[in-house]
């Protein structure tokens, strides 16, 4: 698998984004076959899955003290046994209200900017930096870079900034995260709301899976100098955000669940035992079909590595965008 040709000159730049166009087949919109590739689909409405984070994003060789687990598979199950509940809910009401599913979606998205103080060290970066993020989110969810197009396109909204010591670094599951998160996010479930700053652990970033009920932890936390053009080598053209933006959207890594059981739910992502780091050539981890997939924006691999979706987890991110985030 190559590389991206002439990605890092194109996000370096910030250039806008091609214009979005597609429209998945209904069989992909708020639809789930009878059971899902964990478990038995419930004939009940089932208990929502406790509020837990994705996996972080990690640098190549760092170890966070405090990275968020992995999900087991117990937490797996739950989460997929909810997606069906919550979409056999949302069928109901569309079939009263007369409402179809969306094929195609614009996400508003507001960005926190969280500083120590107004110098650059101190999380202060110029708006430059934000709508370069925005721009490559764009280009990586509409497949210009060479990947499968997905349903979304990314609109900024507003940028927030915010100078509180306290919150700064940004340590992930802590009281002071959730305090900020509580004073801050703003919009629906439908509104991505982004939190920059110094993180905690060597983190990259991290996310919260979509749930029924919104609450105030809804969002992406990224490492200011991820974005385009900052100072996180190997790491600063912008994939973390568009990585946990996935999770945002219901994908899980592409190494969920190592070589056995379903992984990551999505049939076209190769099984893969573990992270993949750095820019490694013909990696293959599990005895499956398939080469890890090292260039997906799931996986651990260097920003430089990273370029596309699969058709699988487009529709993945658009049905659970119609069970839980669609208006």
């Amino acid at each position: 698998m190559g590389l991206r040709p002439n990605l890092l000159t194109r996000r370096t730049a910030g250039v806008a984004s091609t214009t979005l166009a597609l429209l998945l087949s209904t069989a992909a919109v708020g639809v789930v076959p009878a059971a899902s590739a964990f478990s038995a689909a419930p004939t009940e409405a089932c208990a929502e899955p406790a509020d837990v984070h994705s996996d972080a994003r990690v640098k190549a060789g760092a170890h966070a003290k405090h990275e968020p687990n992995e999900l087991t598979a117990k937490e797996t199950r739950e989460r997929e046994a909810d997606l069906a509940a919550a979409l056999r809910e949302r069928a109901n009401f569309r079939a009263g209200a007369g409402a179809a599913a969306l094929a195609t979606v614009t996400i508003p998205v507001v960005v926190h900017v969280i500083q120590e103080d107004t110098t650059r060290a101190g999380g202060n970066i110029p708006d430059s930096m934000i709508n370069s993020q925005i721009s490559v989110l764009n280009q990586a969810y509409s497949g210009a870079t060479g990947g499968a197009a997905t349903a979304f396109s990314f609109q900024l909204q507003k940028i927030n900034r915010v100078t509180n010591p306290a919150w700064f670094p940004i340590v992930q599951g802590s009281s002071a995260e959730r305090s900020m998160k509580t004073s801050l996010r703003e919009g629906g479930k439908n509104t991505l709301n982004i939190y920059l700053g110094e993180l905690s652990d060597d983190l990259l970033g991290w996310a919260t899976f979509p749930k029924r009920r919104l609450d105030s932890m809804d969002g992406v936390v990224v490492l200011t100098e991820s974005l385009p053009g900052g100072t996180a080598t190997n790491y600063n053209q912008g994939d973390t955000g568009t990585h946990e933006v996935g999770h945002w959207l219901n994908l899980y890594h592409t190494f969920q669940g190592g070589c056995s059981g379903s992984g990551d739910g999505v049939s076209d992502t190769p099984a893969e035992a573990s992270p993949a780091y750095q820019c490694p050539t013909g990696r293959d981890t599990c005895t499956a079909t398939g080469l890890d997939p090292i260039t997906n924006f799931m996986d651990y691999t260097y920003d430089s590595c990273m370029y596309q979706f699969t058709a699988g987890q487009a529709a993945r991110m658009l049905t659970a965008w119609n069970a839980y985030r669609a208006a």
